[in-house]
């Protein structure tokens, strides 16, 4: 008995050893304190799973859902209609109709631009659209990329968008799925180091979707020209500060692991060969955190926010957070206000929403706005408070 009492606690110790958290050069963020000097007001409800907005030059928001529908939000009312003209759209799990922006000169060519699950259950793939959007209505549509290769299943799309100073675009793309998930026998997630794959990349475009001349990679046969950086998981927040021109990404991990990174052409963020995350079952995916030739992130969430949105705050209706980043939680159900110096972080703090924040843009009135991941999706706006 004494003898299957020890096996029994070699065995409890071993699975719980394999559950702790890693250790590496980064610093674990938990708990936060919270933020002070703000409320949240209700501005729209009544969406089904808000994934995305923007602003027209009218002042008009474009707000997309997930299952497939282009809205528009006039004075603070939802119109009933759904935009029409857009395509065909494989709307299942995390897949839908994602992300949206204007093009920089919208309003001379009314160019809309959308990221969207394309094909179907078997058959899928990040997809980048645009069309000309006029009196409401998309029209000329056209699909400017699909990734590859194809995967199936419902999972990891990635799909923010962010327009760089020089007018090119960047778009991320998911790794393909959680594991068992496999395409041509190989694990989905091993695509992000492979470089004839979109899967687990940021991408660099002209306004065309053609691949821009001074692409890292664009010289590299055995590399797709399109590819910027490497190494992600899925990358579910983009946002560029027009100020210092750093480029910010936050990105989901698997059971803790998520990352916040600063991205610069050509560099390898590392998944899954070096990360902070954990299978879903238990054990750790890699052994090492940190590698000379990959990146380490500036931020670890662990336990998990499951990080969506992001925003540089550059207005003046909250002066003590600009030049800070606001990065939206699903999990966590909160918004973390993360103070930098520089490219370095030097403090976080939590605006706790109480929903499942999917995405996080400031608006030309200098507010922060937020959508909740929900059936009954709400648009809030963040406020002044005591």
């Amino acid at each position: 008995m004494k003898s299957l009492y020890s096996v029994f606690l070699i065995i409890f110790t071993m699975l719980f050893a394999s559950c702790k958290a890693p250790e590496g050069p980064v610093p674990l963020s938990g708990d936060v304190p919270e933020a002070e000097g703000w409320d949240v007001e209700l501005i729209v409800d009544g969406l089904e799973h808000p994934w995305s907005m923007v602003w027209l030059p009218g002042g008009e928001m474009l707000i997309t859902e997930r299952p497939g529908r282009l809205r528009i939000v006039r004075d603070g009312t939802l119109d009933p209609e759904p935009i029409r003209g857009l395509p065909q759209i494989y709307a299942d799990g995390q897949g839908g109709l994602l992300d949206i922006s204007l093009h920089p000169d919208f309003e001379q060519n009314s160019l809309l631009y959308f990221t969207f699950a394309l094909g179907t259950e078997d058959e899928n793939q990040t997809a980048v659209a645009r069309g000309v959007f006029e009196e409401y209505v998309l029209s000329d549509v056209e699909i400017l990329f699909r990734a590859k290769p194809v995967k199936s299943d419902n999972q990891h799309f990635g799909s923010r968008m962010a327009w760089l100073p020089d007018g090119t675009f960047l778009v991320t793309v998911g790794d393909g799925g959680n594991r068992p998930q496999s395409i041509d026998g190989i694990l989905s997630r091993e695509y992000a180091q492979k470089m004839d794959a979109h899967l687990g990349k940021v991408l660099r475009f002209e306004d065309d979707g053609t691949a821009p001349a001074d692409n890292p990679f664009v010289d590299d046969e055995s590399a797709l020209p399109e590819i910027w950086t490497f190494g992600h998981r899925n990358n579910q927040g983009l946002a560029v500060d027009d100020e210092t021109g750093r480029v910010w990404t936050n990105e989901h991990g698997s059971r803790g692991g998520d990352e916040l990174n600063l991205l610069e052409a050509g560099k390898n963020y590392g998944w899954p060969e070096v990360t902070y995350s954990r299978e879903y079952f238990g054990p750790r995916i890699s052994d090492e955190t940190s590698r000379p030739g990959m990146e380490d992130p500036k931020v670890v969430w662990t336990p998990a926010q499951a990080p969506s949105g992001l925003a540089v705050y550059t207005g003046d209706i909250f002066p003590e957070w600009q030049g800070d980043l606001f990065s939206g939680g699903l999990r966590g159900e909160q918004i973390r206000r993360i103070v930098l110096d520089g490219d370095s972080v030097v403090n976080e703090e939590a605006l706790t929403i109480g929903h499942r924040v999917r995405d996080v843009r400031q608006g030309p009135d200098g507010y922060l706005y937020l959508l909740t991941d929900e059936e009954n999706g709400k648009l809030l706006r963040i406020i002044p408070g005591d």
